[in-house]
């Protein structure tokens, strides 16, 4: 070996020859030229920063991309809470709206046949009231005695009334009883669609559960994540179809049968209206104190666009609609756009009813943040499934369940004290708060100092019964608004976010 170093030596180019071989090859093969000149070396010198600044940059571009992706690999879990008809479904759809606008537009003629429905199910039940009150005018001592005793026992399904004493007795003529012959055919269209919507198109009327909150530290197994008979499954059943050249005509099928209910209903389009307008139908209504046009799906002031052959449904048909969830619907989809855009958010949204709130337990520990919905517009209304129970009262028993859930302790609560179009709308027509909620007391019956009461009040119980400190998210809402939740998702989009990478160890 010592006998081959001269020989390398020789070899190697005077700059190198007497360099110690402990230098770094590449440092070396690297070094600028010994016969330099000054413009070289400044040209060398600007190539090298460029190809620096131009490496840097690359190095940023992943660094992000690295970071984008460890975001994406975690979803963002948003499950919303609230009795039934809160506006738990109308949160999550406008969700969808405003975010995820393509499933949106893919999924609106999949709307048709539950707002149709809808429609025909509010006509059915001025309907039911039609003809109870008929026979109420044909044979007024026997009705009087079961009024009586219906007034006596506020425990039952229905929501409302017979008052046959109060004022002058209503006169029904020829006309009401040909549009009770005329829209007849109305009960069998609800009859299939409630068939092909499943058990979500059949409201329930009574419970044996008896609190608030049945859920506790164990775990319910009776539920699935993939409700069979909600509005979500529906549609992934019927996109499957869509999806399936071998099953056209099951399809064909479906869409023939959509269309022979549309026929019909358009057909009835002119006595739907007629029914809904007639002066003697609105004072019954008012007597029976049944406010059809407060309750969740009401489309009949919209009879002349809707019972047509070709309706399409608009933005807020949608948001309007009623169906009931049952069990948990788990909803997927990437924003795509926003300060999440190309995030992953699930939206849990659960059945309201008190049977039903054992399923939500499961989902307590792996969520990043609660929406929970508390229609303040209901101080004088009482559970449908549960008469007994004012629906005031069980949000306030419910939100207490919930935030002082230990396993929820370190989760986000943001509260949606909702519906206050309807409150505003019940305040207008002198319906005075201090009725239902004794202290409520003197305090003036107008929408700000009525929220502003609502508020501290849930305030209240969040202080006193949260096992530790947290902040108090509140918004005002009405989320049949649509442009108005927007702005307020787009606030709840940020603060969730930010709660979401913070536990991700990414802020």
């Amino acid at each position: 070996m010592v006998a081959f170093l001269p020989f390398l030596s020789a070899k190697l180019p005077m700059s190198m020859a007497g360099s110690s071989f402990d230098e770094d090859p590449l440092t070396l093969a690297l070094a600028p030229p010994l016969d330099e000149t000054p413009e070289q070396r400044l040209a060398r010198e600007q190539d090298e920063e460029s190809s620096k600044r131009r490496s840097d940059e690359i190095d940023d571009q992943l660094r992000r991309e690295r970071e984008a992706e460890r975001k994406k690999k975690r979803p963002v879990k948003l499950l919303l809470l609230g009795q039934s008809e809160s506006g738990k479904t109308a949160t999550l759809k406008n969700f969808q709206l405003t975010y995820a606008s393509r499933e949106w537009t893919e999924e609106r003629l999949m709307w048709r046949s539950v707002i149709v429905f809808n429609l025909v199910r509010n006509v059915n039940d001025v309907l039911d009231d039609l003809a109870q009150q008929m026979a109420v005018t044909a044979h007024p001592r026997s009705s009087t005695e079961s009024a009586s005793s219906d007034d006596s026992d506020d425990s039952g399904a229905s929501n409302r009334v017979v008052h046959p004493r109060s004022g002058s007795p209503l006169k029904f003529k020829e006309k009401h009883r040909l549009l009770k012959q005329r829209l007849s055919p109305l009960r069998r269209i609800q009859a299939d669609l409630e068939h092909t919507l499943g058990n979500a198109a059949i409201e329930l009327k009574s419970t044996d559960i008896m609190t608030a909150a049945p859920f506790g530290e164990k775990k319910s197994h009776e539920f699935s994540i993939h409700a069979t008979n909600g509005w979500k499954s529906a549609f992934d059943k019927l996109k499957s179809l869509r999806g399936r050249p071998d099953l056209g005509s099951s399809l064909q099928e479906m869409r023939d049968a959509e269309n022979d209910i549309l026929d019909v209903v358009s057909g009835c389009r002119d006595d739907m209206a007629a029914l809904w307008m007639d002066t003697t139908v609105r004072e019954m209504l008012g007597r029976r104190k049944h406010r059809i046009e407060d309750s969740p799906g009401f489309f009949l002031d919209e009879v002349e666009r809707i019972a047509v052959p070709d309706y399409t449904p608009t933005d807020d048909d949608i948001i309007r609609s009623r169906l009931r969830t049952l069990g948990v619907q788990e909803y997927r989809f990437i924003f795509d756009h926003g300060r999440t855009v190309g995030q992953e958010w699930r939206l849990y949204d659960v059945g309201g009813t008190r049977s039903s709130r054992a399923a939500w337990y499961p989902y307590f520990d792996d969520v990043d943040a609660i929406i929970f919905l508390a229609p303040i517009s209901c101080f004088d209304e009482k559970l449908a499934e549960d008469r007994r129970v004012n629906r005031l009262e069980d949000s306030y028993m419910l939100w207490k369940s919930v935030i002082s859930c230990k396993l929820l302790s370190r989760t986000q609560i943001i509260l949606f004290l909702n519906k206050c179009d309807l409150l505003q709308n019940k305040l207008n027509r002198g319906v005075r708060i201090r009725d239902y909620v004794p202290s409520f007391s003197d305090r003036a019956n107008n929408l700000s100092t009525a929220t502003k009461y609502f508020q501290q009040h849930f305030r209240e119980i969040l202080k006193q019964n949260s096992p530790v400190q947290r902040p108090f998210y509140v918004h005002l809402t009405s989320v049949v608004d649509t442009r108005s939740t927007a702005v307020t998702l787009g606030a709840v989009e940020e603060s969730i976010l930010r709660d979401h990478l913070r536990r991700a160890d990414l802020m």
